[in-house]
């Protein structure tokens, strides 16, 4: 539907188009002439990041989800803070980009982008939002853009007369420019932005903030000591600067803000997640698809004090090799304006970095000699034979890969194309690539390649480095090799650390379940305050940075164990209940009286029963209530574990006991008023279990319930009378790691 406004001062006809896209926020974003440019560059630009209809059709639509969740331009001022999740490498920024030109459509007057923790960073986003938004061109001058690097005292004064365009009415809307600031994740630089933005006034100003890499530096690192920390101190007083903003953190790893105290001004109201464009190319392409094509760096390969490599190790000889080869077939078949590059990632230790670039300078002049040789030369034959066999090996990934003779005839001039580029936080040269003059760089580096920087037609990345201290965000921001590689996907490969890459196999399972709950929790439309924190991690990994958080959470899996709750009596009403639920749930079940020894006593012999794991997880287990925060990080945990199970297995049965037949069993609480372990179970009788096992081994082949009732004394002689108490086993094969933290929903989407 199109409606024409004709302004009375010009005779223009402004297009605004209605979008028809279901909103899932608070009001309806309109599109207008700033997203149609958008559009109109994007399809038209190079062949590398050139995209199609309905990939711009998903992306305008989750930005209008997005900027639909935000405050809207003509509400009263307010401030409100948002997550965005997407993947490593999938698009985020043309996601904020596409954000920011919906909100000038729609009325914001100001859109800062803090872009980035490091110079190379700030500059990649900043090139990106000119060359999106033509912020160069300047046909139809939209954008006042302003780099806080660069401020002084005619900005402000621009900055100043721009938003009073806002407040007169006789300027068309059209001629109003919206301001755009740039500025780098730094404090010095946020403190150049919040001295321009003190001195305006921003009262009646809506402003988007986009935070890109939102879960790295903005966050406050002091907050275990009370205290602030200077990139959080800077924000905070930006934020306050703007009494009409939302603050929208972008990252492909979440778990930060996830994870900080819920009344931080940081700590995400909503949150949606994006989906990648088509030829996308992720942690289930490398590691679930197609994982022939990751390999193992062998750990006497990786050169440590107690190992020292006094020459490059086979590994980094083989990735080489396949690299070469990529380039060869690449300058036979690419297009001019796409790369081919190799990345070699070891330590963050810029000592490590130039042993590598030694190895990696000496390997490539060693091969270009030995290719300069007459072909009979028996180091030529040998060092192609050598090549033979890589060739091989791409031949199992790339259909249509070039003949061998046809990539060895290229292959001498296919070395001379590759340039090697230390890349470390020591000097710029991160951001000084000259992509668009050499076709294949090596770069090697570690903390400057890690989070955000694109490696242009990255195929082959050799990552030397463990996996430090575990954090599940930080390994993950590593994998540089993602992004939109279908096209050359079958050149690609990753040379890891046993122990990393296991960890990118567990990072997959966590990654996707984290996603799913959350766009699950965004369908009810509640706060993400609401949102439960629980969710898949292996126990090998810590979700983040512990110096963020100060609500702990707790880590487990409870395969072969049985979860054992200390507290069932600690709330009455939890016991009413918890009572009504076993009632309810045991009532059309058909108990049968256990096998077992004729010597046992009545309170030995139980009711059992088996019955569909499916209906226990949802009519036992998803109803009970637990009140002590370890009965109920634990319980979560099992309700994790057990519904991860059911999911692949909805057919399998569980067995449930009904202990003592449902009669009391009378038990003692310790000094903490809990039930310890062996309180809890009957053990043996006599020692040997000749004729009773003890309560620990009354248990069927897979999950196993117990259903016990209780009558608890506490050591000052109070009585908790018909207590229900359940108790689980996991079998080994019910395994999943799981994080719980108590703070949020109580409810797990699922």
């Amino acid at each position: 539907m199109k409606n024409s406004k004709i302004t009375p001062q010009m005779e223009t006809v402004e297009i605004i188009r209605k979008i028809n896209t279901k909103v899932d926020g608070s009001w309806q974003p309109i599109e207008g002439e700033t997203i149609r440019a958008l559009k109109d560059q994007i399809m038209h630009s190079r062949a590398e990041s050139r995209i199609q209809e309905v990939e711009w059709e998903t992306i305008k639509t989750e930005a209008i989800s997005v900027l639909s969740k935000c405050v809207p331009p003509t509400a009263p001022p307010k401030q409100e803070t948002g997550l965005v999740i997407g993947y490593v490498q999938s698009g985020k920024t043309l996601s904020f980009t596409t954000v920011a030109a919906l909100a000038r459509d729609n009325g914001y007057q100001m859109v800062i982008v803090i872009a980035g923790t490091s110079l190379n960073l700030r500059d990649q986003s900043t090139q990106r939002l000119e060359d999106h938004l033509e912020l160069l061109a300047g046909a139809d001058r939209k954008w006042q853009h302003f780099k806080s690097s660069e401020f002084n005292e005619d900005d402000y004064n621009e900055i100043a007369d721009g938003l009073a365009d806002w407040r007169d009415p006789t300027v068309p809307q059209q001629k109003r420019q919206t301001v755009l600031i740039t500025a780098m994740k730094h404090h010095q630089h946020l403190k150049d932005l919040d001295l321009i933005l003190s001195r305006l006034n921003l009262s009646d100003v809506p402003t988007l903030v986009i935070d890109d890499e939102g879960d790295q530096a903005s966050l406050n690192t002091k907050v275990q000591k009370g205290e602030t920390s200077t990139t959080y101190q800077r924000i905070l007083s930006l934020r306050k600067y703007l009494p009409h903003h939302t603050f929208l953190q972008y990252t492909a790893t979440p778990q930060a803000p996830l994870l900080i105290n819920l009344i931080d001004v940081l700590s995400p109201k909503f949150a949606k997640v994006l989906t990648p464009g088509l030829k996308y190319t992720g942690g289930k392409a490398f590691f679930q698809d197609a994982p022939n094509q990751i390999r193992t760096i062998p750990d006497n390969e990786i050169p440590t004090r107690s190992n020292p490599l006094d020459a490059p190790p086979e590994s980094l000889l083989e990735a080489m090799r396949i690299f070469f080869l990529g380039v060869s077939a690449g300058m036979i078949t690419d297009n001019s304006d796409v790369n081919r590059s190799m990345m070699v990632h070891p330590s963050h230790k810029t000592i490590g970095h130039k042993l590598y670039l030694h190895w990696v300078k000496k390997i490539r002049k060693n091969w270009e000699d030995i290719l300069k040789l007459e072909e009979g030369e028996t180091d030529r034959q040998d060092l192609l034979e050598e090549f033979r066999d890589s060739y091989e090996d791409l031949q199992n990934t790339v259909p249509n890969v070039p003949s061998f003779e046809d990539l060895s005839n290229q292959l001498l001039h296919a070395i001379r194309k590759t340039r090697p580029y230390e890349v470390n936080s020591t000097h710029r040269k991160a951001r000084s690539i000259p992509w668009h003059r050499v076709y294949a760089p090596i770069l090697i580096g570690g903390q400057a390649l890690d989070r955000g920087f694109t490696v242009k037609g990255l195929t082959v990345t050799y990552m030397p480095r463990g996996v430090g201290l575990g954090n599940a965000d930080t390994i993950q921001q590593r994998a540089r090799f993602f992004g939109y590689k279908e096209d050359v996907f079958g050149y690609c490969r990753v040379f890891l650390e046993d122990r990393v890459r296991d960890a990118y196999k567990y990072y997959i399972i966590h990654e996707e379940d984290v996603r799913q709950r959350l766009i699950a929790h965004d369908k009810t439309g509640k706060s993400l305050d609401e949102w439960r924190r629980a969710f898949f991690l292996d126990v090998s990994l810590k979700p983040t940075r512990h110096n963020i958080l100060d609500i702990d959470y707790r880590q487990g899996n409870l395969s072969s164990q049985w979860y054992l709750p200390k507290a069932p009596h600690n709330s009455m009403e939890a016991v009413e209940a918890n009572r009504a639920t076993v009632q309810k749930f045991c009532k059309n079940l058909q108990f049968r009286d256990d096998k077992g020894n004729c010597q046992r006593t009545k309170a030995q012999i139980h009711g059992v029963a088996e019955v569909s794991l499916k209906h226990v997880y949802k009519e036992l287990l998803v109803p009970l209530r637990t009140t002590l925060s370890v009965d109920s990080q634990r319980f979560t945990g099992i309700c994790l574990q057990i519904a991860s199970y059911v999911e692949d297995h909805p057919q399998t049965l569980c067995t449930v006991y009904r202990m003592s037949k449902g009669n009391l069993r009378k038990r003692t609480l310790d000094k903490k008023n809990e039930i310890s372990q062996p309180i809890l179970f009957q053990g043996p009788n006599p020692k040997t279990g000749k004729i009773y096992p003890g309560d620990s081994k009354i248990r069927g082949r897979g999950v196993t319930i117990q259903i016990h009732k209780l009558e608890l004394t506490t050591e000052n002689g109070d009585i908790f009378s018909d207590v229900p108490v359940v108790t689980a086993w996991l079998p080994k094969n019910v395994s999943t790691g799981w994080l719980v933290q108590d703070q949020g929903g109580t409810e797990i989407e699922s």
